[in-house]
């Protein structure tokens, strides 16, 4: 099915590391089976071209369906956890079980279904790139964790082993990141899109490596979606004469945090961005203000170089 076509069919797939809880709309029958690849190879199969499956990121456990779904041509929406708890909170629904989310999965396909993306597969070697950020990321969090631990009072009786701990992690951590760089040098249109990055002051390696994996899309979106995705968009907050700060959330948490530093260091010594950091901040803006500004501005520079490099090919 292509993202034109209206579906007329949709499964709800709640998903579960043994077992996959399925709702299908067509006979309104639940149903389940294995999550395993001969099994979702066979449930793909008996789809057809008006079907629109829909299930939750559920930490990796999900993808098995997806690759089965992708490999048969079936049309599929991963569906981000919290709408779909806000969508049957809505319904006053208070309880909880494999078959109600199945089911209420199912429905929210059949009312959103033109407002929903569909699935694509990544490349390999973006998807070995997304790992390896995330892995990355993860360890970076437990050398923080243990290197705070460690500068807590009373941490000399555990010293010696988070020392030893701190060692073993910046060791892992150096090695993913060279593994990072060799895994883009190794694909031309990864190393394009760091090259760009780079380019840009500001972005060191580190930021650059972590917006390529975790922001494919880039160049191929527009600068409100770009800035949004980033979680990086101000959203009003007026009522009635009251008009508040506005707010930047949602999006991909991952990528603010990654920018954070690169703005603080664009802001200080990039002359365009520090120029428009320094209007802000005269203009009566709260720090914290002007650097996400900054931020939001360095990533749609990043869009548009994107974009400009695509075009050029």
């Amino acid at each position: 099915m292509s993202d034109l076509t209206i579906p007329a069919r949709f499964i709800g797939c709640d998903v579960g590391k043994a077992e996959i809880v399925v709702f299908d709309s067509l006979g309104g029958q639940t149903t389940s089976l294995p999550n395993q690849p001969p099994a979702l190879a066979a449930f793909a199969a008996t789809l057809d071209d008006a079907s629109l499956v829909v299930c939750e990121a559920t930490g990796g456990h999900e993808l098995p369906l997806l690759d089965a779904l992708a490999t048969a041509g079936r049309a599929v929406h991963r569906a981000d956890a919290r709408k779909v708890k806000a969508f049957i909170r809505s319904f006053g629904t208070l309880g909880k079980s494999d078959a109600i989310d199945a089911r209420a999965l199912a429905r929210y396909g059949s009312e959103r279904h033109d407002r929903l993306a569909r699935w694509t597969p990544r490349e390999r070697s973006r998807e070995r790139l997304h790992l390896l950020v995330a892995t990355r990321r993860d360890l970076v969090g437990q050398r923080v964790a243990c290197s705070n631990r460690l500068q807590a009072p009373g941490s000399a009786p555990v010293a010696d082993r988070l020392t030893r701990l701190l060692a073993l992690l910046e060791q892992e951590i150096a090695g993913i990141e060279a593994d990072i760089q060799l895994l883009i040098q190794a694909h031309e249109p990864l190393a394009r899109a760091d090259a760009i990055l780079r380019a840009i002051p500001g972005i060191g390696p580190v930021t650059a490596m972590q917006i390529v994996a975790l922001m494919p899309e880039l160049g191929t979106i527009s600068r409100r979606q770009a800035a949004a995705l980033a979680g990086l968009a101000p959203h009003p907050r007026q009522s009635g004469n009251r008009e508040g700060y506005r707010r930047t959330r949602g999006g991909r948490p991952e990528i603010k945090q990654a920018l954070f530093m690169a703005g603080l260091a664009a802001a200080r010594h990039n002359p365009t961005l520090r120029a428009f950091y320094q209007r802000l901040r005269d203009n009566g803006k709260k720090p914290l203000v002007a650097l996400t500004a900054v931020m939001r501005k360095m990533i749609v520079i990043a869009n548009a170089r994107m974009r400009d490099a695509i075009c050029s090919n």
